[in-house]
């Protein structure tokens, strides 16, 4: 069997000037990385701006699973399905973190026969998005011990701001730094998240334009002072030279897929700490541009969709005309208890038990944020017609149309039937937004009502810091503000450990924090990490640099 990287070798990408004119975009409003990859021009968003938007269509899937489900595929496919039905489609995707890269899940542009190209430069440096955001990040953490050595006028007793880097590196998640002496500067507590858990990433997602983007770098909270006072990155008069590093980042990275469907891949807030969408302003251009957008959101449809919901769509001004769940039969045999080396047995009993997640992911978005939806069976060839007809027919039951999909052996034709079922949806009645929760609602009751109604939890426990924090930031004016969960991504609950659909537990609460760049609070719950780790055997070791010059394993 081919590799991805040996499939995408096959295809000659087309002209990327060729691939722009499907929409509309201009060869002057595209700015050249390399042959395959281009920033777009502010120009292009504005000459756009009045026309209407297009149809929107979200990707997500159940809770994962080391089975893989293939959403990211799935998406790919999917728009090059709706382009081969004579719909102007594109796709918006995220940009890849190096640390999942190299850690356990390797690349992310898709598989197969539907990919995203150019992938190994995607995967690893694109246009530089990850490093602006990075540097970006780390000028304040500078920019803020700097002020505290040179005499500390602000009064900053605590500091709240951490460094960032694109790589799991669990050594720097709780450090000593300004060590050395005097000249070092002020010894104190800090630490590291990943770049893709940064609130510069979740700031820049949702900001409309450059001028969006350096108002609310200037909002950030960097620390507190000795009254209790939030001090802000604008105190420091940092928010200009932050959004200089930042100044190409803001702008969409336009790709193909195999099939030559225009692509937009930016952004890439991790699903499990951020909000786990692709920019606003990729998805805003994208609806202009094309009759069809093709998005995605993180993880299972109880992180990435929901806060696609609840805090894209809320700030964003937008909403989805139709939802496709990804899902595979293997994955719901692991959620019903199949050890990983037994799923390509058919096992009935299992898939019957494992199939409750699903339903718990096409309940929540079509009964809680009535949204219409499709599932995506994503097929493997050791699927049996009996696990296959099992899950349609449950689908069926729970109100739900399913649909097989065989786009990484297929392409775009192997996602014909599921393009069909999604023009269909987009053309159902939509009466705009049903986000989960008010504007105006405590804090507390987002958040329980994030958990008992999405996750099914019975009940929410917080820790004497959280309390605290939470009590705090709605005095400081951020009760009106959505939660963006930090949960793990494993579970419907917050124990990896509990597969399917676990009932009646308990949501443990222990940190609470403002994104006040972006705009939400961060809730972190369990033993979630901003800054993850790496396994015994990093997929680092599957890479490298073939006879031929060509990068291999990553995929």
């Amino acid at each position: 069997m081919p590799t991805d990287i040996e499939i995408a070798r096959q295809t000659t990408p087309k002209p990327l000037t060729e691939v722009a004119a499907k929409v509309g975009i201009l060869p002057e409003e595209l700015e050249f990385y390399g042959r395959n990859k281009a920033k777009l021009s502010p120009e292009l968003t504005k000459r756009v701006q009045e026309r209407p938007d297009g149809k929107l269509v979200l990707v997500t899937a159940i809770t994962p699973t080391p089975a893989g489900e293939g959403k990211t595929t799935i998406s790919i496919g999917l728009a090059d399905g709706l382009s081969r039905l004579g719909k102007k489609t594109m796709v918006a995707l995220r940009e890849p973190s190096m640390g999942p890269v190299f850690g356990v899940k390797g690349g992310a542009t898709g598989g197969g026969h539907a990919q995203i190209i150019p992938m190994e430069d995607i995967n690893l440096h694109f246009t530089g998005d990850m490093h602006a955001i990075t540097s970006a990040n780390n000028l304040l953490a500078a920019i803020v011990d700097n002020h505290i050595y040179q005499g500390n006028g602000l009064d900053i007793q605590t500091v709240t701001w951490r460094r960032c880097m694109d790589m799991n590196d669990r050594q720097l998640r709780h450090i000593e730094s300004g060590l050395g002496g005097k000249t070092s500067g002020v010894p104190r507590d800090d630490g590291f998240d990943i770049t893709a858990a940064s609130e510069v990433m979740a700031t820049l997602c949702l900001s409309k334009d450059l001028d969006d983007l350096r108002d609310r770098l200037a909002n950030i909270i960097v620390g507190y002072d000795g009254k209790g006072d939030p001090v802000r990155a604008g105190q420091l008069e940092v928010a200009p030279a932050m959004a200089v590093l930042l100044a190409d980042a803001i702008k969409p990275n336009l790709v193909q897929t195999l099939e030559g469907t225009p692509a937009l891949i930016h952004g890439g807030p991790f699903a499990n700490i951020a909000h786990g969408c692709s920019t606003l302003a990729a998805t805003r251009l994208a609806r202009k541009l094309a009759d069809i957008t093709v998005t995605e959101a993180g993880f299972g449809a109880d992180l990435g969709a929901e806060k696609f919901l609840d805090i894209k769509c809320r700030k964003g001004g937008i909403w989805p005309d139709a939802c496709v769940i990804v899902a595979t039969v293997r994955a719901l045999k692991y959620h019903g208890g199949v050890a990983k080396e037994d799923l390509n047995h058919e096992n009935i009993q299992a898939l019957q038990k494992g199939i409750e997640n699903l339903t718990a992911h096409v309940e929540n978005i079509q009964n809680k944020f009535h949204v219409p939806t499709v599932v995506a069976i994503n097929r493997f060839v050791f699927d049996t017609e009996a696990e296959l007809n099992l899950v349609a027919e449950h689908c069926k039951q729970i109100g739900a149309q399913a649909v097989l999909a065989d786009v990484w052996a297929k392409g775009g034709a192997g996602a014909e039937e599921l393009a069909e079922a999604v023009l269909a949806l987009v053309q159902t009645p939509n009466d705009g937004p049903h986000f989960l929760y008010p504007d105006v609602m405590p804090l507390k009751e987002k958040i329980h009502t994030i958990a008992t109604q999405i996750y099914g939890a019975k009940d929410v426990e917080y820790s004497p810091t959280a309390e605290e924090q939470l009590e705090q930031l709605t005095k400081q004016g951020m009760g009106d503000w959505p939660v963006c969960m930090a949960k793990t991504q494993m579970s419907l609950s917050d124990d990896a450990k509990q597969k399917g659909r676990p009932r009646d537990f308990t949501l443990h609460v222990r940190n609470v924090r403002a994104s006040a760049g972006a705009g939400f609070v961060v809730v972190l719950t369990g033993t979630i990490m901003t800054m993850p780790g790496l396994p015994p055997r990093p997929a680092s070791e599957n890479v490298y640099i073939d006879e031929q010059g060509y990068i291999q394993g990553i995929f």
